[in-house]
């Protein structure tokens, strides 16, 4: 079994109250391969809310409490967002997943490369929050964007 970040099933569950939609995820979940997951609700969000960055580093410094999770209106998110990752992890604990397809560039489930934390567009090196602490527990974070090239392989 996969985990796979809902927005990319088609739930509107996106910060915006929109979706982040990928067939090729969406065709996992409905050949029952996937369980899709919003780390961002399961930490007590509402759906639409506003934008998220993480300030002062990544997912690994926010566990190591020098980093924050702020929102566009200046609110400090980082427990609700550490919430939502721990208990995104007790239900990949719980059906035994060892990979996760999550969507990039988030603060909870970017792997590799999020959003610099200025509400600017840029971007830098690094992992949200969820996608950390899933690969300090062993379980392989892959983007929509890293599916889709394994795909046409």
């Amino acid at each position: 079994m996969i985990l796979v970040s809902a927005c990319l099933t088609g739930l509107c569950c996106k910060y915006n109250g929109g979706s982040n939609y990928n067939e090729k995820v969406y065709k996992l979940v409905e050949m029952r391969k996937a369980i899709p997951f919003c780390p961002e609700q399961l930490g007590g969000l509402p759906t639409p809310r506003p934008p998220s960055e993480i300030i002062n580093g990544d997912g690994k410094d926010i566990f190591l409490g020098k980093a924050k999770v702020i929102n566009s209106s200046g609110e400090d998110v980082t427990q609700k967002f550490i919430k939502g990752a721990e208990e995104s992890l007790k239900l990949a604990k719980t059906m035994r997943v060892k990979k996760a397809i999550l969507k990039s560039r988030s603060p909870s489930c970017g792997c590799g490369m999020i959003y610099d934390g200025t509400f600017s567009g840029r971007k830098k090196k690094g992992n949200g929050v969820t996608a950390e602490l899933f690969m300090q527990n062993g379980i392989e974070v892959i983007t929509e964007e890293e599916y889709q090239m394994k795909e046409r392989v």
